[in-house]
């Protein structure tokens, strides 16, 4: 038994109160992107939805919980992907959401947050920033906080995807994740390691935000005084302890990797996958391109997280 804050069985039950549009997304190998790293690799592809991401997989719960508890308003903080689910999700319930971002989010995320009907708060600063100020919020409107990986509801919503990945009886010995907060890494890792605990569960963060992952290094929190990625979704400063917990628990590795790789799993992913993906969704490839040797020959499944990106930063990123 895997000793976590998850449960398999909420998570099982986790699927009855999830949309079924985000249930069930497509998992299937690359062959052109294979032959390009040297190895064999599927994509399990979280954008095919109305938010563009994994999120709402983890908001749906929380939605269906505040409304069940008769509760008419919901804060959050955001680096734009949990702001839209949470406002998908809550728009569908009738609950009043408000968002708090910083200034640097991209564009394109702040827009999509309005045009779900949200209210939008922004802040000067960093995303830790955005989460104090949410904080105050929730104070002083007497409302719920949402905060993303501290919440179970957002750990085993993503946790869904783990049990997709299990269930589709894939070949896959690596499962590649995106770590940011921890909420995919931790849910699709306890997933994994209960159900195919042969499967090696590798978190991969930019060099630019390192926190979690020096965090899991030193099996301690460890924060930084700043971040610098273009991966924004996953650009947090302080880990939060009982998720780093739970990582501790369900995590083989977790690694590193430069922005120049980042951007080059953005190309290859457009040119032999045809997808358009933000920063954080291209972390699975970037590992792969900077430890080929590691992945030669392997099977591995890298899950595309979120495709909500400025058209412009991405044309400079892509074709520069």
């Amino acid at each position: 038994m895997i000793a976590t804050r998850l449960d398999l069985a909420r998570v099982r039950a986790a699927r009855r109160d999830i949309n079924p549009m985000f249930l069930d997304t497509p998992l299937y190998e690359c062959d052109a992107l294979g032959r390009e790293l040297g190895c064999t690799v599927s994509i399990k592809l979280e954008t095919a939805n109305p938010v563009r991401c994994f999120k709402a997989r983890g908001t749906e719960l929380v939605a269906g919980l505040l409304t069940g508890q008769g509760r008419t308003a919901v804060v959050c903080a955001s680096a734009g992907n949990l702001g839209q689910a949470l406002a998908w999700s809550g728009r569908r319930r009738g609950l009043d959401v408000t968002v708090v971002a910083t200034r640097r989010a991209p564009a394109a995320k702040l827009d999509r947050i309005r045009a779900l009907g949200a209210e939008l708060l922004l802040v000067d600063g960093d995303f830790e920033t955005a989460r104090e100020r949410a904080a105050e919020v929730a104070r002083e409107r007497g409302i719920r906080l949402v905060e993303d990986s501290l919440d179970l509801e957002t750990c085993e919503g993503a946790a869904t995807i783990g049990l997709e990945l299990a269930e589709a009886g894939s070949s896959a010995d690596t499962v590649l994740i995106a770590l940011g907060g921890g909420a995919m890494a931790t849910g699709v890792g306890y997933v994994l390691k209960t159900l195919a605990p042969d499967v090696e569960v590798i978190c991969v963060q930019p060099h630019g935000a390192p926190a979690m992952t020096r965090s899991w290094r030193e099996r301690r929190v460890v924060t930084t005084d700043s971040t610098d990625t273009i991966a924004d979704g996953v650009a947090g400063r302080f880990p939060i302890p009982e998720v780093l917990d739970d990582l501790l628990a369900v995590a083989d590795d977790a690694v590193l990797v430069s922005e120049a790789s980042i951007v080059a799993g953005m190309r290859l992913l457009l040119h032999h996958a045809g997808l358009v993906v933000e920063p954080s969704a291209a972390l699975g490839v970037a590992a792969i391109l900077e430890d080929r040797e590691r992945f030669a020959g392997r099977h591995v499944a890298t899950i595309i997280c979120g495709g909500n990106v400025d058209l412009d930063a991405y044309d400079r990123w892509v074709r520069g």
